[in-house]
């Protein structure tokens, strides 16, 4: 080899050490910023029950299901629920029908009637008064005894006792129900409206009704069966929202903040990662190992972190195991959630 290459190759050989070391250096930096942390994806389950006591009637969907909010999953036996409903709409019916009469108050034919009544009473008392004075005149001379003229008074006091009744009674018709009977009467109409509420309600707590989207994990009870609330009858596991449980180190604490992003990877999906967000840190530690912690000890706590990740095609299934970096030199999110899982492309 010529002695002139020799040099030439010494400072090559050091171009390239130092471009090595540079760039692990460079990598070292990169993984220094990025913290790896390990845990299970967690999914929220819902025990699903009854909001009252019958046997069950049908149960509409299978273990496994995919199910969407609003969607009826199960239904109790409703024929009393149906029954009982009824009668309240028809009690409700026939006072609202009394409400409305008293409302309306006296009708005009009722009132001639009265008027008519105290004009026969008034004409029945002049009649009794004639009588008695006719009678009164007798009994002076002698030609009528006490007896009768006694009883030609009683005859016409009563009678003019009728045309006060008469009276009273007409002007009652004229006046109308009194606003009390009419208070009353709109009391009762409303207490049966509200019975008829609760039993339209009870009719419509006979259907089981999934309260959010997701995936049923346990078909609990069968038809026949006697369900209660106490009673779950399907278990619903929750596709949205996702998270990750994953612990950190207490060292690490100071490097991580609410809303900075992450990404989630899975052995499931390799090559394939999820976006996610810090979203919670507890603020106490999960193990503590002794009570009088040495220097070392300590270094050995860890807090839990909840990570909510973008599962827009449902990949993301309960106690599966990832790996969570989180960039802790990025921003912290202001909206995470709208930031990363509604933007086109959820899926970096």
């Amino acid at each position: 080899m010529s002695r002139k290459l020799v040099p030439l190759i010494i400072l090559l050989l050091a171009s390239l050490g130092l471009g090595w070391t540079w760039q692990r250096q460079a990598d070292q930096n990169a993984d220094a910023d990025v913290l790896r942390l390990y845990g299970n994806i967690d999914i929220r389950e819902i025990q699903l029950a009854f909001n009252g006591s019958e046997h069950l009637d049908e149960i509409l969907v299978e273990e496994g299901a995919r199910v969407t909010a609003g969607q009826v999953l199960a239904r109790l036996h409703r024929e009393r629920l149906q029954a009982a409903a009824a009668a309240a709409e028809a009690r409700l019916a026939a006072q609202v029908q009394a409400v409305a009469a008293l409302e309306a108050g006296t009708r005009p034919e009722e009132i001639e009637q009265a008027r008519a009544a105290l004009a026969a009473a008034r004409a029945d008392a002049q009649a009794a008064e004639r009588t008695y004075r006719r009678i009164a005149g007798l009994a002076q001379r002698k030609l009528a005894s006490q007896e009768q003229l006694d009883e030609a008074r009683a005859r016409r006091d009563a009678a003019l006792a009728h045309v006060e009744q008469t009276r009273a009674a007409l002007a009652l018709a004229e006046a109308g129900p009194r606003a009390e009977d009419i208070a009353a009467a709109r009391a009762v109409r409303d207490a049966l409206a509200a019975e008829l509420a609760l039993a339209r309600q009870a009719l419509a707590d006979a259907e089981l009704k999934a309260p959010a989207d997701g995936i049923i994990r346990d078909r609990i009870l069968e038809p026949g069966d006697f369900a209660t609330p106490q009673t779950p009858v399907l278990t619903l596991a929750r596709i949205d929202p996702v998270w990750v449980r994953a612990f950190a180190p207490e060292p690490t604490l100071g490097r991580i903040r609410p809303g900075l992003p992450a990404r989630i990877r899975t052995d499931s999906f390799p090559g394939k990662s999820y976006r996610g967000w810090v979203g919670y840190i507890s603020p106490t530690a999960e193990f503590t190992p002794k009570t009088v912690e040495t220097p070392d000890l300590r270094t050995r706590l860890v807090y839990r972190l909840r990570i909510p990740v973008c599962n827009p095609n449902g990949e993301l299934r309960l106690g599966m195991p990832v790996t969570v970096e989180i960039d802790t030199t990025a921003e912290p999110l202001a909206n995470p959630g709208d930031t990363l899982c509604h933007a086109a492309d959820a899926r970096p």
